[in-house]
């Protein structure tokens, strides 16, 4: 069981205070863990498949048409009419001639030339499409939200409500990888800075402010055209810019408190340079790195979502939120696509600001020593 120090459970009394961040805390923590298992909310192949006695699950195996009595040995589409009727009459060949009919003789008969049939079935997600799945129908698109597409479908015929889950999960992933990456590089960089003072921190400093007029979104988009953008490079070149952020605010309380009568005392203990910096200094200096760090939250996601918007993030067919706030941009006709994209941003950054709202307060020492 995790044990918190005195300080910490009063840090953590002074957040439950805060019923606006408490609550918050836990309806973000609901939706992102159900974001987690977005594949068995929304996908295009069932969760479970009962064949001939036999239990299987494709959602995590790949199974090939031929598997079911096919012809094919591509994986099976499981939502054509043809794959569903040999799964329930048990991979009967003459179901691909005339399913609707050797469907009506094994659920009368219980056979097919002879053969005993065991009636499969299947167990599909509350909503049978993926975030990749194109709606083949022939209808117009987008199209307008019906009982199949809960939000309706984007232009090129993909479920929005399978999109808006499976981006909400990638948005979120992403800004907690890039503030965690920025967070160690910025929090180390700046510590070094203040507590060793002089000519290290001199130097740094001119380093840093080179570095930190290089225009970002210009250098993005310019590795975006030469080399062909994933999640991790995109991760790469946002950590790259992002750390900065940090290093001036634990600077500061580095520069501030190196010179304290406990920092004196543990150096006159012998105690080592890195174990004063990162046992001692850095848990006080917590405070101001904890304020910056909903706004390093915050641009990690609006910049997700802007470099999608302008075409130069992350590939058109991952689940992206900017890309749907674009194809919103196109289509003005098809206000689902809007106010989808609207309120998942909404919702999203305004439980995320209240929750670290409260973790600043959490972290106040008037209001944790009062």
């Amino acid at each position: 069981m995790l044990r918190l120090s005195p300080l910490n459970r009063r840090r953590w009394q002074n957040f439950r205070a805060n019923r606006r961040a408490y609550y918050s805390l836990f309806i973000f923590l609901a939706l992102y863990v159900v974001s987690l298992f977005a594949e068995l909310i929304a996908n295009d192949v069932p969760i479970m498949v009962r064949y001939r006695g036999e239990t299987q699950f494709p959602i995590v195996q790949f199974y090939p048409e031929t598997a079911y009595g096919g012809e094919f040995r591509t994986q099976a589409d499981y939502r054509i009419e043809e794959v569903q009727c040999l799964i329930q009459t048990g991979g009967i060949e003459l179901c691909l001639d005339d399913p609707i009919e050797v469907m009506r003789e094994a659920s009368e008969l219980g056979t097919v030339e002879g053969e005993p049939i065991e009636a499969g079935w299947m167990l599909w997600p509350p909503i049978p499409y993926s975030f990749d799945t194109i709606n083949n129908l022939g209808g117009p698109a987008p199209s307008a939200p019906d009982a199949d597409h809960w939000l309706g479908t984007d232009d090129t015929a993909r479920d929005v409500l399978a999109r808006v889950i499976y981006g909400f999960r990638l948005s979120v992933t992403f800004a907690f990888v890039v503030v965690a990456a920025a967070s160690v590089i910025g929090i180390a960089a700046g510590a070094v800075q203040g507590f060793f003072g002089g000519i290290v921190d001199l130097f740094a400093q001119r380093l840093i402010e080179l570095w930190g007029s290089v225009p970002s979104l210009y250098v993005i988009i310019i590795v975006a055209a030469i080399i062909p953008m994933n999640f991790w490079l995109l991760v790469v070149l946002m950590v790259m810019f992002s750390w900065t952020a940090l290093v001036g605010v634990v600077r500061a309380e580095f520069l501030r408190a190196r010179n304290f009568e406990y920092v004196r005392a543990a150096r006159a203990l012998g105690v080592s340079n890195a174990r004063i910096m990162f046992r001692h200094v850095l848990p006080n200096a917590m405070v101001a790195t904890v304020t910056l760090l909903p706004f390093i939250v915050t641009g990690a996601i609006a910049g997700l979502a802007t470099l999608d918007f302008l075409g130069f993030g992350l590939p058109s067919s991952s689940p992206s939120l900017g890309e749907l706030t674009l194809q919103a941009k196109k289509h003005l006709q098809a206000t689902w696509l809007g106010f989808s994209a609207f309120f998942t941003f909404a919702i999203m950054l305004s439980l995320l600001v209240f929750i670290f709202e409260g973790v600043r307060d959490a972290f106040d020492p008037r209001k944790t020593f009062r």
